[in-house]
């Protein structure tokens, strides 16, 4: 039937939730652009024979082909926006760095993408604040604290905080941190918050 690929697209996008990447579906983009192609082709016959022979019966065929191209063109655009939102999001959460296996499911271009926007991101954020920069991905949530307790999920080595000490972040280790200078790390699954 028509548009069912293109419809199972945007299912296969819902059924994750937010925050989650699936794969991306290059064989369902291809199946859903060869039906366009197809029904543009009979489309393109359907017009030349109701232009040539005055077939005026071949019309409403013409136009439901017509109307299903473009529900299959918004749900392609559809599918590859909400990605690009979703990336967009990821970059907020990880950080500069993604995880593997969400790189995994990224198709060339949307790594492209997810590197021009990080770049533009970088770009933005040194032209706030002064010398430094301002780091607008670290507080998303507004701090009840500035110091928080954090164990170590992992071995990360040393880590060095403002005032020049450095600690070492071993496996299972607890210590008490700037809130701004372990949320990347917290979101990357390096520490994680311990809430007494």
């Amino acid at each position: 039937m028509f548009c069912e690929k293109a419809i199972e697209l945007i299912k296969e996008l819902h059924r994750m939730g937010d925050g989650q990447l699936p794969a991306f579906n290059e064989e369902g983009i291809r199946q859903v652009l060869e039906e366009m192609k197809a029904l543009y082709q009979q489309n393109q016959s359907d017009v030349n024979e109701a232009k040539c022979e005055g077939r005026s019966e071949l019309i409403p065929t013409i136009k439901f082909r017509h109307g299903c191209l473009f529900r299959n063109q918004r749900c392609i655009a559809a599918y590859l926006y909400d990605r690009l939102l979703r990336i967009r999001a990821l970059r907020w959460e990880y950080g500069s760095v993604l995880p593997t296996a969400i790189r995994f499911h990224m198709c060339a271009e949307e790594l492209q993408w997810f590197n021009q926007y990080k770049k533009s991101l970088a770009t933005y954020m040194r032209s706030l604040g002064g010398e430094e920069g301002l780091d607008i991905t670290q507080d998303v949530k507004p701090p009840k604290s500035l110091y928080i307790e954090v164990r170590c999920l992992k071995d990360h080595g040393e880590f060095e905080i403002d005032d020049g000490t450095v600690i070492l972040l071993k496996k299972n280790s607890q210590h008490f941190l700037p809130r701004w200078k372990c949320e990347q790390l917290i979101r990357q699954g390096v520490l994680e918050h311990v809430v007494s």
